[in-house]
């Protein structure tokens, strides 16, 4: 019996280092890692040892005898993996790499400062790539603008998506480590700035993620009704820069313009029955905003034909099990011999009969958003056949744009305008008109590679930007610190009081856990800044022993 990796792998690859016979694919070291949906285990090589459950930390991985009915479809997504890309070395021992680090060749490392700015999946995997270095004895702060930590974990994945938040398990382990000091509520620039903690640390590594959109660059876009998808889902998972927004959802109709994972998640959310929901760990004011949404319809658009949607396999698949719900494809969908199991699902949708008393997400394909129209707010959309160019519109007065997120440019740092991310060569910050690195600064991230791949893909990116401060650590390239970090504490203490430490930010965890069992929820979210610092002080407040230990 084999065992099968399911729909919420997060691809950080935690399996591939553990299994014994080297059946899990693609490994980070195969160009297909860069661009996989998932990761596949090969049946015929799979001996059934369990190693890679073991270690999985959002358990997408099930022997196949515990598949269910909605999830069984996986063990021929794994199968037609290896079909594709079938092993050219026989199955056989899996050498596992050394351990990273000092080799016996080498002169032990010196004691290693780090400030890492952001606190999602690249800053943690960053910080436990480091931790984990062999022979690095390291010192790692941590620094968030929000009272509350996770970055794309908490903001990013969707309500209903519980088990691929719990990765976040992953992070909390890093963030009790010794030598590990969390800072919440302080923001690089305003606080302190990236010159005052290179004169405190050796490195300062930034992982701020992209916190801005692509534009679609037509008419009617910045209409009333029109926002982008970032803005919306930041507003339903409760982030505090956004719990005050507003969303018109009084039009039957609404549109999102791509066809990629977020838009999917967007689509489901809007039609997705309030009371379930309401088992999520949705922001309270969202679930206001939903439980008297009249929309009934979600109409998906994509430029190009089915074989080239975005989303990936699992998130189509995960459409089949909502209840309540219609999933209607327009237009055929050509399937042959050859076809993969992605359009032969959409095939599979466009061939049912619908339910008009339910609610449906409609996959629109071959169609080009060309203006939004409207006199005060979006009342209609106007589109083009990508294809043929017949132009036609359609009422809608509900618009999300989804084709991408992008990054904003960081203080004192380089910026590439077309990419949206701060020039770099292997995490290393780089100066592209003096054609010179930027000693002690460094990218992990979305802010490093650009808005792709899954959050298991940050820590490979992570660990390259790792590795490269440890070479210009061993080699001498990073500046001396010019005074400790406890007297860069003090002096942002001075500077922003309200701070909130890793004791503040573990209280903050724990009401809002407790709040969700009282309610059977995964948690219910503090999205208000002096609610969440005012817990987060009390408990620090009660133990001042603890100061900015961690």
């Amino acid at each position: 019996m084999a065992y099968v990796v399911t729909q919420n792998c997060c691809n950080d690859a935690t399996c591939v280092a553990v299994c014994p016979v080297n059946c899990i694919h693609p490994t980070p070291e195969e160009r297909e890692y860069q661009s996989t949906e998932m990761l596949y285990i090969d049946a015929g090589s799979c001996i059934d040892c369990g190693a890679c459950a073991d270690v999985c930390p959002v358990d997408a991985i099930v022997p196949e005898d515990a598949l269910t009915e909605r999830t069984a479809r996986y063990l021929e997504i794994n199968a037609e993996y290896f079909a594709a890309h079938p092993r050219n070395e026989p199955p056989g021992a899996h050498v596992q790499p050394g351990p990273r680090g000092t080799r016996d060749d080498e002169t032990p490392l010196a004691p290693l400062r780090v400030a890492i700015v952001g606190s999602g999946p690249s800053a943690f995997y960053a910080a436990e790539e480091l931790f984990t270095t062999s022979g690095l004895d390291v010192e790692v702060t941590m620094f968030e603008r929000l009272p509350v930590a996770g970055g794309l974990v908490r903001f990013g994945v969707a309500p209903d998506h519980a088990n691929t938040k719990s990765v976040a398990r992953v992070f909390d382990r890093t963030a009790r480590r010794d030598g590990f000091t969390f800072l919440l509520d302080v923001e690089v620039g305003r606080d302190v700035t990236t010159e005052e903690l290179l004169n405190h640390h050796h490195a300062v590594l930034y992982a701020s993620g992209a916190s801005d959109d692509r534009r679609l660059g037509i008419e009617g876009e910045d209409l009333p009704g029109s926002y982008a998808a970032r803005e919306f889902v930041a507003w339903y998972n409760g982030h505090p820069d956004h719990a005050d927004a507003t969303f018109d959802l009084s039009s039957p109709r609404a549109v999102v313009i791509g066809n990629g994972n977020v838009a999917l998640d967007v689509a489901r959310i809007l039609v997705s029955d309030p009371d379930v929901l309401r088992r999520t760990d949705i922001a309270d004011h969202a679930l206001a905003a939903f439980e008297g949404s009249d929309i009934e319809e979600v109409v998906v658009l994509g430029r190009r034909g089915p074989e080239f949607t975005a989303a990936t396999t699992p998130e189509l698949l995960a459409l089949d099990s909502l209840p309540g719900i219609d999933v209607v494809v327009e237009g055929p969908v050509n399937v042959d011999a050859s076809s993969t199991t992605k359009t032969r699902l959409l095939a599979e949708y466009a061939a049912r009969q619908t339910d008009p008393e339910k609610k449906r997400i409609i996959l629109r394909f071959d169609t080009t958003p060309l203006e939004l129209l409207g006199s005060r707010r979006v009342e209609k959309v106007r589109v083009a056949a990508t294809s043929t160019g017949e132009v036609s519109e359609f009422d809608a007065g509900f618009v999300l744009r989804s084709i991408g997120y992008r990054g904003r440019p960081v203080d004192g740092l380089p910026y590439d305008m077309r990419s949206g991310t701060v020039p770099n060569s292997a995490g290393r910050v780089q100066d592209p008109d003096a054609g010179t690195v930027s000693r002690g600064l460094y990218v992990a991230g979305w802010i490093k590679r650009g808005p792709t791949g899954v959050i298991g893909t940050n820590r490979y990116c992570a660990g390259e930007t790792v590795r490269s401060i440890v070479e210009d650590h061993r080699a001498g390239r990073l500046g001396t610190p010019m005074a400790d970090v406890r007297a860069l504490h003090a002096l942002i203490l001075q500077r922003r009081p309200s701070l909130i430490d890793g004791n503040g930010w573990r209280a903050i965890d724990r009401h809002e856990l407790e709040s969700g069992r009282r309610q059977e929820r995964p948690r219910v979210k503090l999205v208000d800044r002096r609610e969440a610092a005012a817990i987060a002080h009390a408990v620090m407040e009660s133990s001042p022993s603890q100061g900015l230990l961690n």
